[in-house]
């Protein structure tokens, strides 16, 4: 699974892993790995063994934003089309309806920011830190990812200032779930993935889906969601020997 330019795609075991793989320009986010993006996601959803995806980068840096050498030579038409090439991408990691999970080990600049922040969480290395340069370029971007977030306040103050965020006032704000050690990031990444690769893929799926499109929505339409995806559930799922095996040693902490 791994013709493409700008990742490495490896699928194991119900996790699948995708590296951002362009070291030699800080991960810069280009036009090819736009592209490349939107493939990897639509093949790894249509792979009925992954369960979880786990999104990290190759190199020091997460991902130092948009290929800016690329944007030198576009014109205005082009550079509107590369804009919606990285809306597309972004998307693609949202829509993805299996769980992704951003390991972010180092600098995440503007569209690292939306990399990551696309992913369902992201696990942090001590080392990580986020910022959205945007307005400073003169451009306009993360203005909608971002105040889902962390809310329109402080939103507003890390956009217009585009000041970094370290890992651990990242994880006060929301932006992270957990701060680890360095070189303890793999190990916690993989961890976790493997306890939800365990769960049901369909009721990890259809939760999924609840909490995204309840987001929203109003309230009713949200119960509406969960109700839908219940019923959805119950037909498609084993419920029953779920609910017989209750009790039973392993699930004593529950």
């Amino acid at each position: 699974m791994n013709d493409y330019q700008t990742l490495r795609v490896k699928a194991g075991a119900a996790i699948a892993t995708l590296t951002l793989d362009r070291p030699d320009c800080r991960n810069a986010l280009n036009l090819r790995m736009c592209d490349e993006l939107v493939q990897a996601l639509q093949a790894l959803a249509a792979n009925e063994s992954v369960r979880v995806v786990l999104i990290r980068a190759n190199g020091s840096v997460f991902c130092a934003g948009a290929d800016l050498k690329e944007r030198q030579t576009m014109t205005t038409e082009e550079l509107r089309a590369r804009r919606l090439k990285g809306f597309a991408a972004y998307s693609a990691i949202q829509s993805m309806p299996k769980p992704t999970i951003a390991l972010v080990h180092g600098a995440a600049i503007g569209s690292g920011c939306e990399i990551a922040g696309a992913c369902d969480f992201i696990l942090a290395s001590s080392a990580a830190s986020f910022r959205y340069p945007e307005v400073g370029w003169g451009t306009v971007g993360a203005t909608q990812r971002l105040p889902r977030i962390v809310g329109a306040r402080m939103a507003k103050e890390l956009l217009f200032t585009g000041r970094k965020v370290d890992a651990e006032e990242a994880r006060q704000l929301g932006i992270v779930n957990r701060v680890v050690p360095s070189d303890a990031l793999e190990g916690v990444a993989l961890a976790m993935a493997e306890a939800i690769a365990k769960s049901s893929p369909l009721a990890v799926r259809l939760t999924k889906r609840c909490v995204d499109e309840g987001l929203e929505t109003t309230r009713d339409g949200a119960l509406a969601i969960e109700l839908e995806a219940i019923v959805e559930n119950l037909h498609g799922s084993d419920w029953k020997a779920a609910i017989a095996g209750f009790g039973s040693a392993k699930d004593s902490d529950r």
